[in-house]
């Protein structure tokens, strides 16, 4: 078979040699549009500089110096919107991007564009995005934050990102992004379909149908295809162009004149009259979807020779010729000077270090950045204004529930920047009541009722970190986070690791969950498994059993976010929400004074709490866990065995020194894990006390069953109960 690659590459040269050149779309001129010669001569250069970085790193790959050779083959009229946008305006970006990186760089002064993208093939540690953790498109100084080969799970981000930037000026909060600025995001005609793009441009439009300035230009890159699967012709058009809330602008692509023209104005609908826009862009798809695609097998020989010869460069060249700009052989020369020049830089690119040990590569999973608590003084006055709803109940012992919610009115009056977002958080202050009051004391801006999506929530928060503020999501059930689980995992998470710790996701994601929920059934509102989360690298799992727990752990978290700027899940027991006795009832035992932030320890805690000096019996456990285990515990000791009961309370990382050193000063082990058998944390505290404890004695374990939660008392056939762990414990103890 032929090589596309070169075909493509001579293709060029000889139809521009011949005048050999596809028709155009339109008949603008450069000045029509206001673009001198000169500009259009460095737009071209740019689309040059992206063919022939995807044409190279073919070529590495074949030396074995590159590793991943997807391109922008047929996509490099993205330059021309990207010279239509301030390099301030923040870029969420596809991976058919690299015009766009280009000619951002040269309205930044300083910048090394093809040195750079070339050390990111070569996977070289001098990287200055990922530090040779990706290939990826992305830079702080061109406010790219890096995305790998995404589908569409930057798009809900985006949208967070263009609702932060009028929400700064109401609140007069000093963002990273210009009070002026706009967002700008691009994917593909297949993305489209994605359910992630479904939900960010529906909220955009749910957003902007209220009135809600949200400047956000969403650039469809429509090259008919995803991978081998055809998009239908006019299929975007019929889904996007009558949309309620979105302005819908179209333009040729390949036709660098009026791509630029119509980003102009779309750009300008964007940051003047603070609107949404869906600009579909016509492009083609060249050399396949990435090096290792045999696209001749599924498309027709006839099919993909006809695209080429719809090659954008081809279609910029005309453009050029017709208007007497440069010759042929100005144009050839201008082709093979830069080839040749890549060339050479690539060479020196692929020889740079790479990574070399696990300890280089997962540096910057945890973000080094720390930066200065931004919390204020509250005055005695103002904070008396807060709270004068509970003047009367703030000596009083009160259950988990309600000291979550004083926390967060604490830490929202104390921390400026925090704003909460979720489903019917605000007014009604959720389904279990924890948000009460907070939105009429900080307003609608701070306390934030999102549309019923998970993935607009995450997003949104993710959108509102990369602005410069704190967000506190609130996910309403646990089983819900499956429904937007990749903004946790694949973007917010991964941020730090793939941009050398340049950009980051502080935020605290409160999840109401596990199980013992009386009266409640199914996996969706009774959900004992967090095992999602616990395999993320570098994600912070804080779960309280009881509300002094929490409050010191929910402040915690909010310096682990602001100071070191890193991602917590907040996981709250929904059966302890209200649970005020342990014992009997009425004995308050579970309840709590609430102490202010001002008698509260600052320092920043993630260990484990102890109850109990027993040494016979050591239970490892955690939030309903640790409820039932002290319950447990007196029992036991009415029968003459001495339990001490530690609650992990910090679920990852685990405090491993604190946890042996209770097994090791204990004859024996039980971990009662309320959460299933398979996959459970239970696991792994097995698997620390083989490998670390000095421990001989048998270790046991109390869990659920492997077992999704039914309706009703059948429930509790499935979860671990108090009478189970005395059973085990009594026979640890034979």
């Amino acid at each position: 078979m032929s090589d596309r690659n070169q075909l493509v590459k001579e293709n060029f040269i000889k139809f521009v040699q011949a005048r050999t050149l596809p028709e155009s779309s339109c008949s603008l001129s450069p000045s029509d549009v206001g673009l001198t010669a000169a500009e259009v001569i460095d737009l071209f250069e740019t689309q040059v500089m992206s063919r022939h970085l995807d044409l190279q790193s073919r070529v590495m790959q074949k030396k074995g110096q590159s590793f991943y050779t997807i391109g922008s083959s047929g996509h490099e009229g993205n330059a021309a919107y990207a010279k239509a946008f301030r390099p301030t305006d923040m870029a969420f970006l596809h991976y058919r991007s690299g015009a766009f990186v280009i000619q951002r760089s040269k309205q930044v002064p300083g910048q090394t564009p093809l040195y750079d993208m070339l050390l990111s093939f070569a996977a070289s540690k001098d990287d200055p995005i990922s530090g040779g953790r990706h290939k990826v498109l992305g830079s702080k100084a061109l406010a790219i934050p890096p995305q790998t080969s995404t589908i569409a799970s930057h798009l809900p981000k985006a949208m967070g990102a263009a609702y932060s930037i009028d929400l700064a000026q109401r609140l007069a909060h000093q963002g990273e992004i210009p009070d002026d600025g706009v967002i700008i995001c691009n994917f593909g005609d297949a993305s489209s379909n994605h359910s992630t793009t479904q939900g960010a441009i529906n909220s955009t439009a749910w957003a902007a149908y209220q009135s809600i300035p949200m400047p956000i230009v969403f650039v469809c890159e429509d090259n008919g295809i995803g991978i081998s699967t055809a998009t239908p012709k006019g299929w975007i058009a019929a889904n996007y162009q009558h949309r309620a809330g979105i302005k819908y602008l179209y333009c040729d692509g390949l036709n660098i004149l009026d791509t630029y023209k119509t980003a102009k104005e779309a750009q300008r609908i964007a940051r003047e009259l603070r609107q949404p826009v869906f600009l579909h862009v016509r492009t083609v798809r060249l050399l396949g979807h990435a090096g290792s695609d045999a696209e001749f097998v599924y498309r027709d020989m006839a099919d993909i020779t006809a695209t080429e010869f719809q090659d954008p460069l081809l279609h910029t060249a005309r453009i050029i010729l017709e208007h007497n700009i440069l010759t042929p052989q100005q144009l050839i020369d201008i082709y093979q000077n830069i080839e040749q020049r890549i060339a050479m830089v690539s060479e020196n690119a692929a020889s740079k270090a790479k990574l070399t040990s696990a300890a280089e590569v997962m540096a910057s999973i945890v973000p080094s950045v720390h930066k200065a608590s931004t919390a204020i003084s509250v005055s005695h006055d103002t904070r008396a204004a807060i709270f004068k709803h509970e003047k009367h109940n703030l000596a009083k012992k009160q259950h988990l529930a309600k000291l979550i919610n004083w926390a967060l009115m604490d830490l929202m009056a104390e921390y400026p920047s925090i704003v909460m977002c979720g489903e019917d958080i605000a007014k009604k202050g959720g389904v279990y009541n924890v948000t009460a009051k907070l939105c009429e004391r900080f307003g609608k801006n701070r306390v934030i009722n999102t549309l019923l999506d998970e993935q607009t929530i995450l997003g949104t928060a993710i959108g509102l970190a990369h602005n410069g503020f704190l967000p506190i999501p609130e996910i309403q059930f646990l089983a819900y986070v499956h429904n937007a689980e990749d903004q946790i995992r694949g973007e917010a998470a991964t941020l730090p690791f793939f941009s050398n710790g340049q950009f980051t996701n502080p935020m605290v994601v409160r999840i109401a969950g596990l199980a013992y929920q009386k009266g409640f059934g199914g996996h969706f509102h009774n959900d004992n498994s967090f095992a999602v989360f616990r395999d993320i690298p570098g994600l912070i799992i804080a779960c309280p059993s009881n509300g002094a727990d929490a409050v010191e752990m929910l402040r915690t978290s909010v310096r682990l976010a602001q100071e070191q700027q890193r991602m917590v899940i907040f996981l709250e027991p929904i059966a302890l929400y209200m649970t005020k006795d342990l014992h009997q009832e009425g004995d308050g035992l579970w309840t709590h004074e609430y102490q202010p932030p001002a008698m509260a320890d600052s320092s920043i805690d993630l260990g484990v709490k102890v109850s109990g000096t027993g040494k016979q019996v050591c239970i490892l456990t955690y939030g309903n866990g640790n409820y039932l285990s002290r319950q447990a515990q007196a029992k036991l000791a009415a029968q003459g065995i001495e339990v001490r009961v530690v609650d992990l309370r910090w679920l990852a990382p685990l405090d491993e020194q604190g946890i042996l050193a209770q097994v090791n000063a204990c004859e024996q082990v039980l971990i009662v894990d309320e959460c299933r058998e398979t996959g459970s944390i239970s696991e792994a505290l097995v698997t620390l006390l083989h490998e670390q404890s000095t421990l001989t004695a048998k270790v046991k374990r109390v869990t659920a069953s492997d077992s999704f939660i039914p309706l009703g008392a059948a429930a509790y056939q499935v979860l671990p109960s108090v009478d189970d762990i005395i059973a085990a414990a009594k026979e640890l103890c034979q």
